[in-house]
């Protein structure tokens, strides 16, 4: 099958040219061309260290978001005693911890908040829950949440062995994980704002991130 020629083809925005067709365009576009993409490239190369963070930012939002509609989830659900409810609560509980935890990590893949950054009185709530994350569900280091164990009993013919297993969790989820949730989305929200005016300031031009409303869950935990 033979390749297609490179075509020409725009949207709403923007005409888009294949390299191929590059060289056979006016010798004006071509120089107008390559003096856009130059001063593209000073901007970029200048804007650096605010681009790295409004990526590392771009990349934490949805975490933010997953966090959100989590726990509203945990306060939504019905809860009655029986084995699923505790699973489910188990569940959601999991991934709740995960997900915080993961805004918390070094690297790209965290949001760049810190423990500092958390208000006073959250900030107990906050290490609980890392504690939680690091001891109950990355590693089985005895969390006081959670216990098994196994019973053993006999008689003359045989060995009976019963397992055993507590869970502690909070059903529906701890009522200060709103306020974490609150404050991450406020914090977010104030970081974008001030990457975005560094931006204009020092590129001269207006940075625009899209913002849609607000998922229907959003707020809504009861």
């Amino acid at each position: 099958m033979e390749n297609s020629a490179p075509t020409i083809w725009e949207d709403d925005d923007y005409v888009y040219i294949p390299e191929e067709l590059f060289r056979h365009l006016p010798p004006e576009y071509r120089d107008a061309a390559e003096a856009r993409m130059q001063q593209g490239s000073d901007i970029l190369q200048n804007a650096d260290k605010d681009i790295k963070s409004l990526v590392r930012l771009a990349n934490a939002i949805p975490t933010t978001s997953s966090l959100s509609y989590i726990y509203h989830r945990l306060r939504t659900s019905k809860f009655d005693m029986t084995a699923a409810a505790v699973m489910e609560q188990e569940m959601l509980t999991t991934a709740f911890v995960v997900t915080y935890s993961r805004l918390f990590v070094s690297g790209n893949g965290g949001s760049g908040v810190s423990r500092d950054q958390i208000p006073a009185h959250l900030q107990g709530v906050h290490d609980d829950i890392l504690e939680i994350r690091h001891k109950r569900y990355a590693h089985n280091s005895g969390h006081e949440t959670i216990g098994s164990g196994i019973q053993i009993d006999f008689d003359e013919t045989e060995v009976r062995v019963s397992l055993g297993m507590s869970l502690g969790f909070y059903v529906g989820g701890r009522n200060e994980w709103e306020e974490l949730i609150a404050f991450l989305d406020a914090h977010m929200h104030e970081r974008l704002q001030k990457i975005l005016g560094r931006l204009k300031a020092k590129t001269g031009f207006e940075w625009k991130f899209p913002i849609g409303p607000a998922p229907d869950w959003v707020g809504k935990y009861r």
